[in-house]
């Protein structure tokens, strides 16, 4: 069980470190080829969605590694699904048909929220 969150919980981490920092760092313009919603949203949101999710990446990770409150891994986990609840609802709500990666994040989130709660 502990090998198998640290799979799930890292690989989802890792797309999320990803994923919010882009949303941190780059303009508009450079965020609307892979994500056209930020069209609709408007950048300060787009950077909170991205702050969050770093957050949401590291309190997947650390609290588990260091000992210190590790209960905030479950919250990052249950964040995650909430996360892409909402955004699928945002693509949906826009037209966009393609949420095959919001589904499979859900999926992975609900996993990894299984797997934490085990580990506590």
């Amino acid at each position: 069980m502990n090998l198998a969150y640290w799979i799930v919980a890292g690989l989802l981490a890792l797309f999320y470190l990803y994923g919010g920092g882009v949303k941190v760092v780059r303009s508009r313009e450079r965020l609307r080829p892979m994500m056209a919603w930020v069209d609709s949203t408007p950048m300060p949101a787009v950077r909170a969605v991205g702050l969050i999710e770093v957050l949401g990446a590291v309190g997947l990770i650390l609290p588990p590694l260091t000992g210190i409150a590790p209960w905030l891994s479950l919250a990052a986990a249950i964040g995650f699904v909430l996360l892409q609840i909402g955004a699928t609802r945002v693509h949906l709500g826009l037209g966009d048909r393609q949420v095959a990666l919001n589904i499979t994040l859900v999926l992975a989130a609900g996993v990894t929220v299984w797997l934490a709660m085990a580990r506590l």
